[in-house]
Order: C-alpha cells, then sequence, then structure tokens
C-alpha cells in the first residue's frame, strides 16, 4: 500500500462530525465562560458605580454573580473533559473506523457505554437551551440602556427632555425596590453611556450569547453523531449474527 493510499483510509477513519462538533464546543464554552466572567465583573461595577449609593441594596447580586463565576470555572473544566471523551468515543464507534480495521461487532459493555454518552450528551444540549434563553435576557437589559443612550446623544432631534431618559435597573429584578437610587436619568444616565464597561459589557454578553448557541449546536451535533454510530453498530452487529447463524 502506497503512502497516498495510507493517508486516505486514515482520512476516512476520522469522524468529522464528532470533530467539528469538538471545536464548536471548545470556542462556544470558551466564549461562554471567559467573556461571561468578565461581563458579570463589569455589571458589579456599573451596578456600584451608577445604579447604588448602598452595598446592601446589591450585595446579594454580589453573592450570585461570584457564585456564578465559580459555576463557570466548573463548566469550562468540565466542558473540556467531556468534549474530549465525546470525541474519543466518537473515533471508537465511527463506522469508517470500524470498516478500515473490517470489524463491526462491539462487546456489551461498549455499547452501553456509547447509549450512556448518548443520555447523557441529550440531556447536556435540553439543559444548555436553558442557559441560551437565559443569556439572552442579559443581552436584552443592556440594549434597552443602549438605547437609552442613543436617545441622550440625539436629545434635540427627538425632541424629548434630557431628564426624562431614564434606566431603570429595579424594574428587571436586578436591585430591590427600595434601592436607592436604582434609577439614572440626565446627567447621570449620559455620564455611565460615555463608560468604556457599558460598551464593553454589552458586547461581552452578546459573545456569551453567541458562545451558549454554539454549545448547543455542539451538542445537538455530537447527539445526532453519537445516534447514528449506534445505530450503524447495532445494526451491522444483529447482520453479524444472523450471517453466522
Amino acid at each position: 500500500m502506497g503512502c497516498s493510499e495510507c493517508c486516505v483510509r486514515c482520512l476516512r477513519g476520522v469522524p468529522y462530525a464528532s470533530l467539528i462538533a469538538t471545536i464548536l464546543c471548545f470556542v462556544g464554552v470558551a466564549l461562554f465562560c471567559g467573556c461571561g466572567h468578565e461581563a458579570l465583573s463589569g455589571t458589579e461595577k456599573l451596578i456600584e458605580d451608577y445604579f447604588s449609593n448602598d452595598f446592601m441594596d446589591y450585595a446579594l447580586l454580589v453573592n450570585v454573580i461570584q457564585v456564578f463565576q465559580y459555576v463557570i470555572y466548573g463548566t469550562a473544566s468540565f466542558f473540556f473533559l467531556y468534549g474530549v471523551l465525546l470525541l474519543a468515543e466518537g473515533f471508537y464507534t465511527t463506522s469508517a473506523i470500524k470498516a478500515l480495521f473490517g470489524e463491526f461487532r462491539t462487546t456489551m459493555c461498549g455499547k452501553c457505554v456509547s447509549a450512556t454518552f448518548i443520555f447523557l450528551t441529550y440531556a447536556l444540549g435540553v439543559t444548555w437551551m436553558g442557559v441560551f434563553a437565559i443569556s439572552a435576557l442579559p443581552v436584552y437589559i443592556y440594549y434597552t440602556m443602549w438605547s437609552a443612550c442613543q436617545l441622550v446623544k440625539n436629545v434635540p432631534d427627538t425632541g424629548i427632555s434630557f431628564d426624562d431618559i431614564c434606566v431603570d435597573a429595579r424594574q428587571y429584578g436586578i436591585l430591590p425596590w427600595n434601592a436607592s437610587p436604582g434609577k439614572i436619568c440626565g446627567l447621570t444616565l449620559a455620564a455611565a453611556c460615555n463608560t468604556s464597561e457599558l460598551e464593553s459589557t454589552y458586547h461581552l454578553f452578546i459573545a456569551t450569547f453567541v458562545g451558549a448557541a454554539a454549545t448547543v449546536i455542539a451538542l445537538l451535533t455530537y447527539m445526532m453523531s453519537s445516534t447514528y454510530n449506534f445505530a450503524v453498530l447495532k445494526f451491522l452487529s444483529r447482520d453479524d449474527c444472523c450471517t453466522k447463524f
């Protein structure tokens, strides 16, 4: 066998669906965890500087942010390991690899492991759909604040009173209703809009949202490829048993 033929046979054995899903999963989780961590830190700073004068008003929010940041560390570590395991499982179960070695039979333990990965990937996919939906909320909140900033910058053109343009963090549940001031208007809003934290945090939350979407797509790709490979292995194993019988 020539070198080129050997390379072609090896390339045929690569589980491309699992490989693409692994790359997409790593990129998505990296975006979600990295950008989400920084976006939460930026949110805490904006609340502290402009929306509240008393730490007790946002003490619960600070604790929630810290918990989420620790969860992000664990999520990144878990998905790195899980992605490597799914890629290895894809190499093991892909029909191209089995055809390469001329053997489609697998042990009962191997079938159980494949079925377990399919179930776990399905559960993680459903969970991340919820995470994807939740990650859209801060994007919406910051979009409304960004829209208010655009109104502040174009007050002469809109005919709206400068002090009538406000952003109230309490209406989103970020702060309690007794927080002081809880909302910013006029010059205070203009000062907040001119800070780099607002724009960068808004963009970071958008990147977090995109990362969650990429992770969902990766998990769905994993699930489809794993299910297909499991079904092919099961069918060919049954066909092999029937032939021997």
